[in-house]
């Protein structure tokens, strides 16, 4: 049996857990690892990717700057969230806002100590994503457009410290960034439809609030047409092995997503949609490894 305390400690735990989004941390991780491995540096020996230090250390940089993004997003709209998820708010209220704040600033030094570990140049690409995060959730997600761009540029960020780590500046991998940069805007204008009305409450001038749900919409649809084009120059101009089911399992997905879309009036079909998005990303990162399906095998040898 567990004692009151243990039992508070346990509470906690899984409140700031919730709050630094530790699933979705460990998503990115892989992602980073599987992108290293089959995309940007193809040519290296298995074990020189898993064991490199350095990729070690740019890796719990990142996982350190998105768990105290994720913090200092949540101590910025606490007051938001309690419209929009009630139930989700209460647990990470466990987790006073003075702790919030300390959290954030452990990561955020974790990050850059990591950072420095492997070059001057990884402390100063860290320290300006830091304050990209900051200044984003202070400020610039209460704007239409600016804010989800610079949402959907602050989630690809972590992979071009990979990217610049290895060098590879092949065409390819600025198409496969360009999917998921569509992707990932999508998803942040849903999530806009979806908390319209806490954003309504707390004023944040997001697109739905000023331009209403119709425009969103047609929106959602230009960028769903838009994914098509890196989808074709991947399928058919690049070697990207059985990667291509995935592909065109993504054309099916948008194609429900936009059926359920222009059907919504609810705020439980934008979770749906979210929730599509939510789905082709984390296929997408396991997906990765249809690229070459014998990789591992081959390259352990």
């Amino acid at each position: 049996m567990l004692t009151r305390r243990q039992k508070h400690f346990l509470l906690k735990f899984f409140s700031l857990f919730s709050i630094i989004r530790g699933y979705n941390i460990l998503i990115i991780v892989i992602a980073q690892y599987l992108t290293s491995i089959y995309i940007l540096a193809p040519e290296l020996p298995l074990k020189k990717v898993l064991f490199d230090l350095n990729l070690l250390m740019l890796v719990l940089a990142s996982a350190s700057a998105i768990a105290a993004g994720y913090i200092i997003n949540s101590f910025y709209d606490s007051e938001k969230d309690l419209i929009n998820r009630p139930r989700k708010t209460m647990l990470d209220k466990l987790v006073s806002q003075r702790t919030k704040l300390s959290s954030y600033f452990i990561f955020n030094f974790l990050s850059v100590v990591f950072a420095s570990y492997v070059s001057f140049k990884a402390v100063v690409f860290f320290s300006i994503y830091i304050f990209g995060i900051w200044f984003y959730s202070h400020k610039l997600k209460k704007y239409p457009f600016i804010g989800n761009i610079t949402a959907a540029i602050l989630a690809v960020a972590p992979f071009f410290a990979v990217f610049i780590y290895y060098g590879n500046f092949d065409l390819v991998i600025f198409v496969h960034a360009t999917f998921l940069f569509l992707i990932i805007s999508m998803r942040e204008l849903v999530k806009d439809l979806e908390n319209i009305k806490g954003d309504l409450a707390q004023n944040y001038r997001t697109i739905p609030v000023l331009y209403g749900e119709k425009v969103s919409k047609r929106m959602l649809t230009i960028l769903s047409f838009l994914t098509l084009i890196p989808i074709v120059l991947l399928v058919t101009k690049f070697e990207i092995g059985y990667m291509y089911l995935f592909f065109y399992g993504s054309v099916l997905a948008l194609g429900v997503f936009l059926i359920i879309l222009w059907l919504s009036v609810k705020k439980m079909h934008y979770i749906v949609l979210h929730n599509i998005l939510k789905f082709i990303i984390v296929i997408g990162v396991f997906s990765i490894v249809l690229i070459d399906v014998d990789v591992l095998l081959n390259r352990i040898l």
